[in-house]
């Protein structure tokens, strides 16, 4: 995982939510020291400690770790979701009924 990428997202959101380092270590329960290694790519968050940074700087996970994740099931649901708003009614029933087939003919 690319510590750099990771480490300048989680200071661009710290940034944009107007915390300092002081106080998202504070929200998260780590050292001051710590958070700036994070975000200088020193260091590599542990899971609880990225799960509260992304609670406490109220982002998705997948938005820290979008260079690590080329494709995965929240990114393809956002797309189809982004889709089906752009097109009528009419074809969104279309849509849902073709998705209905073919899951039906798999389960042959």
């Amino acid at each position: 995982m690319g510590k750099n990428g990771l480490g300048k997202r989680i200071n661009i959101a710290r940034k944009a939510r107007g915390l300092t380092a002081d106080r998202l270590s504070e929200m998260c329960s780590i050292n001051a020291t710590y958070l700036r290694q994070i975000e200088g790519g020193a260091k590599m968050p542990s899971l609880p400690v990225f799960i509260d940074m992304c609670r406490a700087l109220r982002i998705s996970p997948d938005y820290l770790l979008q260079d690590e994740l080329e494709e995965n099931e929240i990114s393809t649901i956002r797309e189809i979701e982004e889709l089906w708003k752009s097109v009528s009614p009419e074809k969104q029933a279309l849509v849902l009924a073709m998705i209905k087939a073919v899951l039906e003919y798999q389960d042959e």
